[in-house]
């Protein structure tokens, strides 16, 4: 088959390195892109998920770190997000130890209930060694069976776009300048026949990949698919984004702080640092928000600051006919939880699993776009959360805490509030401890806990809970800081 991407960028080339390497030798690639159209550059901050793709494409981690001016991520750090001068962080990796089925959270509950003053993240060795900008490879705490440090990356998305690119070529994808200016449709199938470029060349195809990012060139422009429209959940529909000088020390997460109407990015890089500021038309107007950006960064703006225009949802069928969307044009969650690159990474290896073999079958179709709604929502109902979650002053925000939220975020909340429990649906992308950390940190305490904390004595539970803080302490402790390990991966 003939597959046809049409946009590069993070998106267009993490489509063409997977497909040339999983299915190189059964396919031709072409990815048309020009380099007079800007990409939009989302996705510096990832999650750990993003280290089964590189592993997939061969690139090890050092080669990547070196490649990407990268550095690590081990979690979220949300500051002024239930009030102004609170913050809370999503740690990645296990918190504590659980007690068989009940998770740790539980036995901390009981302790709480018993006038015990630490809190969750006392018992977090991820965000330990964050507070004190340390990091080295450490897949268990050493002597014991307890997992360690669980990382993603920050990257420059455009060293890595280029990274892919230098291996999708070397695999056999070609690349074609330009810019495509007609979509030709088989008159009695409605599939996409072929592509005119402004050149007047004409590129032919079987399958079509999108990945023109907000203009959605094939999905939208050619195919009329139409889009979900979430903007009364997720109002901030622009975002301002600039870089200013590196960090130090460079602390191994990654900040999100609100603002009066929404909230600003900080990801630390080798060489930079990215910032940005996510906010609502309706509440703050374009000026005032760049404005704030640049009082908030750490230097100049080492480039200009551009706005970014953009409606949070999804495409209605982001697989339609013979053509896949990806990134972008498939739809938009704002980046507050980092899952920009996951999004495209996770199309990826579906549309791998459903890959037509003689021909495009509506059932596949349907069960793609099944699952992918699914997933976009989930995800969706994750961001809301941070937003309903609130007990910040002004209009915005007020907004936000009033408004009504979808079900399935409302039942998730209600089980949590009333009895502490979490649970993971159909794979869904966060972990039962990530929607424990956001509501915990946003204001809800559970009114009661799982029975299976009473199973220790006080004093035992005193003496777990002593040791665990001991014990990650005395592992962080130990940590060489980030930037000496990033010094030893260059």
């Amino acid at each position: 088959m003939k597959v046809v991407i049409v946009g590069g960028g993070s998106s267009g080339w993490m489509a063409a390195s997977l497909l040339s390497r999983l299915m190189g030798n059964q396919l031709q690639i072409t990815l048309i892109e020009s380099d007079q159209i800007q990409t939009v550059g989302v996705g510096e901050a990832t999650i750990p998920a993003i280290q089964h793709f590189n592993r997939v494409l061969g690139i090890d981690e050092r080669t990547f770190l070196s490649k990407t001016k990268g550095s690590i991520k081990l979690g979220i750090n949300f500051n002024g997000w239930f009030n102004a001068d609170e913050s809370y962080m999503h740690a990645f990796g296990a918190i504590g130890k659980d007690m068989g089925l009940a998770g740790f959270h539980h036995t901390w509950l009981k302790a709480r209930s018993l006038g015990e003053t630490k809190n969750l993240w006392d018992y977090s060795l991820n965000f330990q060694a964050s507070k004190q900008n340390k990091y080295t490879t450490l897949p268990t705490i050493p002597n014991t069976k307890m997992s360690g440090l669980v990382h993603a990356y920050h990257l420059d998305a455009g060293l890595y776009a280029a990274h892919l690119r230098q291996l999708s070529e070397a695999s056999g994808v070609k690349r074609i300048e330009g810019k495509v200016n007609h979509v030709k449709l088989e008159p009695a199938s409605g599939f996409i026949e072929s592509l005119q470029l402004e050149s007047g060349e004409v590129i032919s195809g079987d399958l079509f990949i999108d990945c023109s990012g907000f203009r959605a060139l094939l999905i939208e422009g050619a195919l009329k698919t139409g889009y979900e429209d979430w903007r009364h959940w997720l109002p901030c529909d622009r975002a301002i984004a600039a870089g200013s000088d590196r960090l130090s020390p460079l602390p191994p997460y990654t900040s999100s702080t609100a603002h009066e109407a929404g909230w600003q990015w900080q990801i630390p890089l080798q060489h930079r640092t990215g910032n940005g500021s996510v906010y609502c038309s309706d509440f703050m107007d374009d000026d005032t928000a760049l404005n704030n950006l640049l009082n908030n960064i750490n230097s100049e703006p080492l480039n200009e600051p551009k706005v970014i225009r953009f409606i949070t949802g999804r495409r209605q069928k982001q697989w339609y006919k013979n053509c896949v969307s990806l990134g972008l044009s498939s739809g938009f969650i704002e980046p507050l939880e980092s899952t920009s690159l996951h999004l495209v990474q996770a199309g990826l290896v579906r549309l791998v699993k459903f890959f037509p073999h003689k021909r495009i079958n509506a059932v596949d179709v349907d069960e793609y776009n099944k699952q992918s709604k699914i997933e976009f929502e989930r995800i969706r109902d994750f961001i809301i959360l941070h937003y309903y979650l609130n007990n910040r002053n002004g209009a915005f925000w007020e907004r936000c805490r009033h408004m009504d939220i979808p079900d399935s975020l409302a039942s998730k909340i209600a089980l949590f509030k009333e009895s502490g429990r979490v649970f993971r649906e159909q794979d869904e992308l966060f972990t039962e401890i990530a929607w424990i950390q956001v509501m915990l940190g946003q204001g809800i305490v559970p009114r009661q806990f799982h029975p299976l904390a009473d199973s220790l004595s006080d004093a035992q539970r005193s003496d777990l809970l002593t040791s665990l803080k001991q014990l990650i302490d005395g592992t962080v402790n130990q940590l060489p800081t980030h930037e000496s390990f990033l010094q030893t991966m260059v």
